[in-house]
């Protein structure tokens, strides 16, 4: 009798686990999520995952699984970088006057409003020049608001270097004043009045291995290699480079794409990630695309100058977040993923992200684990199978047999 239970609840079981095995057989790995308790919930990527998934995360899906039933949960994939968001001011300019080595502008904002910055254009491209902006309300009394503001242009056969953007706090006031201390005569071709607001994005601080600073006096370069623990996301970088006199250095960010053996080692293929100049005017912070990569090499032209002293460096990495609609807070979910065929998923929740709460709760990412459901499709050699060789065999014995005939009858 209990032997007659036991196979009738096999029987009922044995569907539901297929069913539910069905949907996730083609991931290998998984990570199970934990804390569900709303219908919509974010949660931040762990480091580790990222080796491990296709480059644009095709194969990642959540799924939820309750007896013989398995959902697949719709997200939404973001990148939580930095939003800059510009508006340019319209303004007339009032006039322009020198006196005692000195040039003004005077300008007159269309609209009242806050504004942070302004951006300078001029004929000259070899100066360096110091400014003063100053604001006033009735065009008689002004206020500083930044002093002796260093502006750069320099251009050579070398380098094509252009400072010239000023940058300050939010400031509203009905006029406008910039001084310009020079002797030499100068030309103002264009004037940009700007408002800039910046949403912070979500970053992490991004741990290396090790960095190795090569100054190659042959090629008048500093090559330093970055190794990072893990490949990971990485979208800015800071250098703590030295000089005791002011430099301007061209210099790119490569990030390496792959790898390969040869007689002297382990060698690398990189791909150009970012280009500009590091100085002594502007903050040495670079940003630039968030780029998944265990490697990068920063190259540093020093042309006849001495090299730079480099006493560290910083990474961070903008974090990717999901953003789930969890119908069922009562099924077990988890992250899958480790699927090669796997495609881009469609999901309806990306043409109504502005029905989406705005704060959500986080929820937790469990460590990685083998799927037990997944199934690999192997396709096995012909001749595996004994009965293949045995009919082989039988073939080459008859062959044998009948040529050896037909050569005694001969």
């Amino acid at each position: 009798m209990m032997w007659r239970l036991k196979t009738k609840l096999l029987f009922w079981l044995l569907p539901c686990v297929l069913a539910a095995n069905a949907q996730t057989a083609p991931y290998r790995l998984k990570r199970e999520i934990t804390g569900v308790q709303a219908t919509w919930h974010s949660m931040v990527l762990p480091n580790p995952i990222y080796q491990k998934l296709k480059p644009g995360f095709e194969d990642l899906r959540i799924f939820g699984i309750k007896g013989k039933d398995t959902v697949e949960i719709p997200y939404l994939l973001k990148q939580r970088d930095n939003q800059i968001n510009t508006k340019e001011i319209a303004f007339k300019q009032l006039n322009q006057s020198s006196a005692n080595n000195t040039y003004y502008y005077t300008f007159r904002p269309a609209v009242s409003g806050v504004i942070n910055q302004i951006n300078l254009d001029f004929k000259q491209e070899n100066f360096d020049w110091k400014v003063t902006l100053e604001g006033s309300n009735d065009n008689q009394n002004w206020f500083t608001i930044v002093k002796d503001y260093r502006i750069l242009s320099i251009k050579n056969q070398f380098t094509d270097y252009h400072f010239t953007r000023i940058n300050f706090p939010d400031a509203k006031y009905a006029y406008f004043r910039i001084a310009i201390k020079n002797s030499a005569q100068m030309e103002l071709l264009t004037t940009k009045i700007l408002k800039t607001d910046t949403i912070k994005g979500i970053f992490q601080d991004i741990k290396y291995q090790s960095y190795n600073i090569k100054n190659d006096a042959e090629h008048k370069e500093t090559v330093i290699d970055i190794n990072l623990t893990d490949p990971v996301p990485v979208s800015q970088l800071s250098l703590n480079a030295q000089s005791d006199f002011d430099f301007y250095r061209p210099f790119k960010i490569d990030y390496a794409t792959d790898s390969f053996k040869t007689d002297k080692g382990i060698k690398y293929n990189y791909m150009d990630l970012y280009t500009g100049t590091v100085s002594s005017i502007e903050k040495p912070v670079f940003s630039f695309p968030n780029t998944i990569t265990s490697k990068l090499r920063i190259t540093i032209q020093n042309n006849d100058n001495k090299p730079l002293r480099l006493s560290g460096l910083a990474l961070k990495g903008c974090v990717y977040e999901l953003i789930a609609r969890f119908d069922d807070p009562k099924l077990r979910y988890a992250l899958y993923y480790g699927n090669n065929k796997a495609v881009v998923p469609s999901y309806e929740i990306e043409k109504f992200e502005n029905k989406i709460p705005a704060n959500l709760s986080s929820l937790t990412i469990g460590e990685e684990q083998q799927n037990p459901a997944y199934t690999a499709k192997v396709t096995k050699p012909l001749f595996e199978n004994k009965a293949w060789l045995w009919i082989l065999m039988a073939v080459i014995i008859v062959l044998l047999g009948w040529f050896s005939f037909k050569m005694l009858r001969n």
